[in-house]
């Protein structure tokens, strides 16, 4: 924790969620001394690479597969990922799998589990960008002693300055004043030691890289996606969607089509 221009500033360590350190941003200075800056790194841009640097030309099928000749079986005990066509197994891959853990806070209760059964791939994205549940802001603000709240549209704060939204992005408008003060998108919205869930349609409801290059839909919120932190692969990391390492998740990125069979058993 140190304090930067009046500003108590309070950076979180690299971990397996999806928050991590960054750099405050220099608006920060804006705020009042009482509030908390809590800053969320990205993956720096130049670890994000795209399918054809990850891929080699020998690594390919000599096929081209379907939904109809192909799926992909994962194992949750064993944490790997099996692509499988026929009798043959063309590609295994070690993954990261949820917790199975509970967690409550404020009231609420998530439980962090891999969903068995058969799935489908329904779709897949490059670069994605994610919208964190209220889990996240919850195991941040436990893990940082803060309450937590939900900023709907506007909400008063201690002083009467007020927390608002305009053109997307949560601001701060001090008290007697009409001016809107844009908070940072890149830090979680803390004032009163109390943690402000941002509004879904908001900049700060959006992480850029924490799902590493590629995302796999697989429907319901659950996903095949990479990672900022490929020390997690292999481990029981995840609050329910399956993390590969870049060069296993390119693969099954650029081969495997959508519509093709997920069996999780």
């Amino acid at each position: 924790m140190t304090r930067r221009r009046g500003v108590m500033v309070l950076t979180l360590a690299v971990g397996t969620s999806a928050c991590a350190t960054a750099t405050a941003a220099a608006t920060v200075a804006q705020v009042r001394p009482e509030s908390i800056a809590v800053p969320i790194m990205p993956i720096p841009a130049d670890t994000i690479r795209d399918s054809t640097a990850l891929v080699l030309a020998s690594d390919a099928p000599t096929f081209v597969l379907t939904p109809h000749n192909v799926r992909l079986e994962i194992s949750v005990t064993a944490r790997r990922l099996f692509v499988i066509a026929g009798a043959d197994t063309l590609r295994t891959a070690t993954v990261s799998v949820a917790s199975g853990r509970d967690f409550r806070y404020a009231g609420r209760t998530w439980r962090f589990a891999t969903p068995r059964g058969r799935l489908l791939i329904r779709g897949k994205r490059t670069n994605p960008v994610w919208v964190p549940p209220d889990w996240h802001y919850a195991e941040v603000a436990h893990q940082h002693g803060l309450k937590l709240a939900r900023l709907v549209s506007e909400a008063r704060l201690r002083h009467g300055d007020r927390l608002t939204v305009r053109d997307s992005v949560v601001g701060l408008v001090p008290k007697g004043t009409g001016e809107f003060l844009a908070l940072p998108t890149d830090e979680h919205v803390v004032f009163d030691s109390t943690l402000f869930i941002p509004p879904v349609s908001t900049l700060n409801r959006r992480l850029h890289r924490e799902l590493g290059a590629y995302a796999i839909d697989l429907g319901n919120g659950y996903m095949l996606h990479g990672t900022a932190d490929q020390r997690t692969i292999g481990t029981d990391a995840t609050h329910g969607c399956i993390r590969l390492a870049d060069g296993d998740l390119a693969w099954v990125y650029t081969y495997v089509p959508v519509g093709v069979p997920v069996v999780v058993r």
